[in-house]
């Protein structure tokens, strides 16, 4: 697959789009919504890949739709799949994106890198700059009173 086609992206909710706080709506990841946009205007078609079902999940499309961004589908290879009982839940995708694969999730900026090397730097704004921080870094107790 060459770098710059068009691709079908898997992208997972809760540790990815927004930091993991299942059941809540997590803070957004730092770059995530930019990104994910940028990659739709590519032509990339993007699929909502989660874990949510039911009201958690209509609450993750719609916080995803009023940060601008529509998917291609959700939970499903294509939009109005029905799988044959019995069967796997697995998406037909070119590419997955899930902060619990091998390694961890790269951060935006890398997955932006990986997809389009060529495109050069991703020119972006921060809406949220507290998720740029690695929140499972813990301050001590003697950093959090002597900064």
């Amino acid at each position: 697959m060459k770098a710059d086609e068009i691709k079908t992206i898997a992208v997972d909710f809760d540790g990815t789009i927004v930091e993991h706080k299942y059941p809540a709506i997590g803070e957004e990841m730092v770059f995530a919504f930019a990104t994910l946009r940028a990659l739709q205007e590519k032509g990339h078609r993007l699929i909502l890949w989660t874990i949510r079902e039911g009201e958690l999940l209509q609450e993750a499309v719609e916080y995803c739709r009023e940060n601008g961004i529509e998917f291609y589908a959700v939970n499903e290879s294509y939009p109005g799949e029905r799988p044959e009982e019995g069967s796997s839940r697995k998406l037909m995708a070119d590419i997955f994106i899930d902060d619990r694969n091998l390694g961890g999730f790269p951060g935006w900026p890398a997955v932006w890198q990986m997809l389009h090397p060529g495109s050069g730097d991703f020119k972006h704004v921060l809406k949220n700059a507290r998720a740029h921080y690695n929140k499972d870094k813990k301050k001590s107790i003697f950093r959090r009173f002597f900064r």
